[in-house]
């Protein structure tokens, strides 16, 4: 294999390691140990994955409809292979259970286990197989009550982001840090600590195709966007959709935005299409950590619970004043 391109400017990598950084968080303190060693242990699982990833179509066809998921969706053989991955490397992490997108019951790891813990494998597997970025998500609780709770409850969240670089971003509850894996080495360094989402932001991600079945509220909001400068809104706005919600994640800790997936008229959509449980409160987690704010137009997305495993969420989320300017649109009294 060639050694990787050199740019001007280009220097050893001086970062610290995931691990070295995370040793330095935890201390001596044995919580805090077993839980930076889940979440590397979560970051080092994701290499594996990438590598599949990244071979495409040269080895089997990753995108093969294997079954149908607790929500409707069809499941593709790396769908089912990320899940069966991630739970064979938690089995000795101290995690008593595990919610999966990809199966339709919580399975049972360590019945002694520190945690429990949601899971989405594969965010955005409608992308499989043609190079647009894909994720993982993961919320961390105490063990014990399950997963019908607040996502207040939650200890710690993080993401992976799988595109032309595979970066983990993550949280114990102290902000945000996002860690690069070294292709050359296999080594996860921590680039960007304490990441701050600026409050403003004039870069939006919807899907427009939907926005004949939004709220009112909704349809008035990305209308004036669309207006740009000439409309009340007195400037304009660049439209991204990515298709993946940890996409839209790791672009808004990175440079800010707002992202939107609210429910519709659409039967099976009125409550939105996310999953509370796995994908909604991990991101909500990691965006309010962050500085921004994450709601389902009327509530804190940490404030609320599923009433079932696998129920739906509207979810906006991402530069705090620009989640306000859309909340008002959305309120009755606008």
């Amino acid at each position: 294999m060639q050694a990787p391109l050199k740019l001007d400017g280009d220097t050893a990598v001086t970062a610290p390691t995931l691990a070295a950084h995370l040793a330095g968080w935890a201390g001596e303190d044995p919580a805090r140990r077993a839980l930076a060693a889940l979440l590397i242990r979560l970051a080092e699982a994701s290499v594996p994955l990438a590598a599949r990833l990244a071979q495409g179509h040269l080895t089997g066809d990753p995108t093969h409809v294997i079954g149908t998921n607790d929500s409707g969706d069809k499941q593709k053989a790396l769908d089912m292979g990320a899940h069966d991955h991630f739970i064979r490397v938690l089995r000795d992490m101290s995690v008593a259970r595990v919610l999966s997108e990809e199966a339709e019951e919580v399975e049972t790891i360590d019945p002694d286990g520190t945690f429990d813990l949601a899971m989405d494998p594969i965010d955005g597997s409608g992308s499989i197989g043609i190079g647009a970025p894909l994720g993982a998500l993961f919320a961390i609780f105490p063990a014990g009550d399950g997963f019908l709770r607040k996502g207040r409850e939650m200890i710690a969240a993080c993401y992976v982001s799988f595109g032309h670089s595979v970066d983990f971003g993550f949280s114990t509850g102290a902000g945000v840090d996002i860690a690069t894996l070294d292709p050359v080495t296999g080594v996860f360094h921590v680039d960007t600590t304490a990441v701050a989402i600026k409050p403003e932001t004039s870069t939006v991600a919807f899907n427009a195709s939907n926005r004949r079945r939004w709220p009112e509220g909704l349809q008035r909001y990305t209308e004036d966007l669309l207006h740009g400068a000439e409309g009340p809104r007195g400037r304009d706005f660049n439209m991204r959709w990515i298709a993946a919600a940890v996409g839209d994640l790791h672009r808004i800790l990175r440079r800010g935005g707002l992202f939107m997936y609210p429910g519709d008229t659409r039967p099976g959509y009125e409550d939105g299409f996310l999953r509370l449980a796995y994908e909604a409160f991990p991101i909500a987690y990691l965006i309010e950590q962050a500085g921004g704010t994450a709601t389902d137009g009327q509530t804190a997305i940490l404030d609320l619970s599923p009433a079932h495993l696998h129920d739906r969420v509207p979810l906006i989320f991402g530069s705090r004043d620009e989640v306000a300017t859309l909340c008002d649109y959305l309120s009755p009294s606008d």
